[in-house]
């Protein structure tokens, strides 16, 4: 059995292998990063046990089953109210199998098949326990690209789109252009709301297929949603439309009631502090320095 502790976003996790043999850190190789060195003092986010024993619960009811973008992964509800998910890759297979409490604060995991299966399987089991224990911190996932820039201490300028859409190209059009500008995230960093309400973002070792992890954080400057458009152009948005626009980017289950409220409480916290833009835009170096001028000097 062994215990690795892990400090993302200011929060401590714990991994827990009951068997290296097969499992072991030799899968997560991008949370190199984020490992303590001893255990932590205060209390863990959550616990996720590595256990191929680990059987899928007799009574279950299906929830939905909805396609990451890597593969599909089925979620169902177990009786005391905590969640089963089986998450399968590209190719169908099955990855790994998640059982976790109602509050995802014990998590338990067992993974299948070769090197880069388990790896995906065990990836996608943290990122899920961790978005969604996170809602009940003021803490949540988001599918975005981040830049970091300033000079003596920069803000994180997190861009949220549709996949496919332009985030990755747009973040490394700010660092062709803009002296200074720096890639905290390519794909999942963090947000999380501190004590006194003031909105901040975190590396996170979740960034798609672009590897950077960083195991650090910033002010959270603004959020800008890119759209494609035949010309260059930038709004800020107002409450309501910032709350349309931000919530579909946050990691969520919509019919978990206290998780989506939780969410939706923090999103709100957010844009009351926080400018909110959509950039109209070619993917090009004069929408970049549009989007430098309103964000740096709105």
């Amino acid at each position: 059995m062994e215990n690795n502790y892990f400090r993302i976003a200011d929060h401590n996790i714990c991994i827990r292998f009951q068997d290296t043999t097969t499992n072991n850190m030799g899968l997560l190789p991008s949370f190199d990063a984020f490992l303590q060195k001893a255990a932590p003092e205060g209390q863990l986010l959550f616990r996720l046990i590595v256990d191929d024993s680990t059987r899928p619960a007799k009574e279950r009811s299906l929830v939905r089953k909805f396609d990451t973008g890597n593969g599909d992964t089925l979620v169902y509800q177990l009786p005391d109210g905590g969640y089963q998910y089986i998450i399968r890759d590209i190719h169908d297979r099955d990855c790994c199998l998640l059982v976790c409490n109602s509050d995802f604060s014990e998590c338990q995991c067992a993974l299948n098949g070769d090197w880069v299966m388990r790896s995906f399987g065990l990836n996608d089991a943290l990122m899920l326990a961790y978005a969604f224990a996170g809602s009940f911190h003021q803490t949540m996932l988001i599918h975005a690209s981040c830049i970091l820039y300033g000079d003596d201490s920069p803000c994180g300028f997190p861009f949220i789109a549709a996949s496919g859409t332009g985030k990755s190209t747009h973040s490394s059009l700010w660092l062709k252009h803009i002296e200074g500008a720096q890639l905290l995230n390519d794909d999942n960093p963090i947000l999380r709301l501190a004590d006194d309400g003031r909105p901040f973002i975190y590396g996170s070792p979740w960034s798609g297929k672009t590897p950077c992890y960083r195991n650090r954080s910033a002010r959270l400057g603004a959020i800008t949603q890119i759209a494609r458009a035949p010309q260059n152009s930038i709004e800020r948005l107002g409450p309501v439309q910032a709350f349309a626009t931000l919530l579909p980017a946050c990691s969520s289950m919509k019919w978990d009631s206290v998780i989506y409220n939780n969410l939706c409480d923090a999103i709100t916290r957010i844009i009351e502090t926080t400018p909110i833009y959509t950039l109209h835009c070619l993917p090009d170096e004069e929408a970049v320095r549009i989007c430098h001028q309103a964000l740096t000097h709105p």
